[in-house]
């Protein structure tokens, strides 16, 4: 048996049981103070594999708002860990949204879509029904730095046609705070790109001892990813690779950057999702069976999927792992 951090959902990222005795118990968030999610190192891909820090999902908390999966990497060495290289790959139910602070990745999608994720640049993809995508970092990229996102969308979207869009946020001033809002609304900053629920995301960076204190909706909750110096969420102090988390009921929330050195964060938002779901690999779903059905369909190069024209790795794409000897249970929320 796993020991109960994989058991609880982290790879894969489902509560994957070996018994009715086994259940994973959230840990109830407070929304009169600060709960930390704090990351679990990833590797991805081979040898030289690039290490990511993964905040959602988790046992603590699974989602916040929509937003159920939060990887973090970076700075790596390209030179090191061999950069970026994902051959074409299923998803489904879900947005991807992609975010750099350095280097270059280039996207094609089963859309025919051919971009190329630049820092201070959103790509979001959605999935809806089906797509597959591969991501390969770019020649020129000697540095990679960001954050990948995922939203789950509702029930009632999520079975929508596939789309990709791309957007290049105007960064806003504030004090010694520069805040560029790549998904929803902030501090009257609008990013057009769709979602399926009420969502908010956006980097900040803050000047050495700077405080923010920004007004938000009281109906979203919130988390405050750390990618660079200490942040204080509240009063309470959130270090890099961690993740804040503030339940609904709040008119504003403040962070304040270290005296000592300037910090960059990124802040996600929204209503809370009152949908269990299913994930595991790059599906999300509302049953066991539902997985099974699409992983059988990757397996068998179904149409639900389509094809990505254009890459050139070592495998024209990546097969689907072994189903667990289980049947995955549906993830739940614990309260906001």
């Amino acid at each position: 048996m796993a020991d109960r951090a994989d058991e609880c959902g982290v790879i894969p990222m489902s509560n994957i049981v070996d018994g009715p005795e086994v259940e994973c118990l959230p840990i109830p968030g407070d929304p009169d103070r600060v709960q930390i999610l704090t990351s679990r190192d990833v590797p991805l891909g081979g040898p030289r594999a690039m290490v990511v820090h993964r905040t959602l999902p988790q046992r603590a908390r699974s989602l916040i708002g929509a937003w159920c999966f939060a990887d973090h990497y970076g700075p790596a060495d390209v030179s090191e860990t061999g950069g970026m290289d994902v051959p074409p790959h299923p998803h489904t139910g879900l947005q991807t949204v992609s975010w750099l602070f350095e280097g270059e990745i280039e996207h094609r999608d089963s859309l025919g879509e051919h971009a190329t994720v630049r820092p201070g640049e959103v790509n979001l993809m959605t999935a809806g029904h089906g797509i597959c995508h591969s991501e390969v970092s770019t020649p020129d990229t000697t540095v990679l730095h960001g954050v990948q996102l995922w939203v789950a969308m509702p029930d009632e979207s999520r079975d929508s046609e596939r789309k990709f869009e791309h957007f290049v946020p105007e960064p806003l001033w504030v004090g010694g705070a520069r805040i560029s809002v790549f998904v929803g609304e902030l501090l009257g900053s609008t990013s057009p790109v769709s979602t399926f629920t009420p969502l908010v995301g956006a980097q900040i960076d803050l000047d050495a001892g700077a405080s923010l204190t920004i007004p938000v909706q009281l109906d979203f909750e919130h988390g405050v990813l750390v990618d660079q110096g200490t942040v204080t969420l509240e009063g309470s102090e959130i270090a890099r690779t961690e993740m804040g988390y503030v339940g609904v009921g709040h008119s504003q929330i403040t962070v304040q950057s270290s005296d000592d050195t300037s910090s960059r964060l990124i802040l996600l938002g929204g209503t809370p999702f009152g949908e269990e779901l299913v994930m595991w690999w790059n599906f999300v779903g509302r049953s066991h069976d539902e997985i099974v059905e699409y992983r059988q369909q990757w397996q068998d190069h179904s149409e639900r999927f389509g094809e990505v024209s254009g890459y050139t790795g070592a495998v024209d794409r990546l097969p689907a792992p072994t189903l667990p000897n289980a049947r995955i249970r549906p993830r739940s929320n614990p309260g906001t």
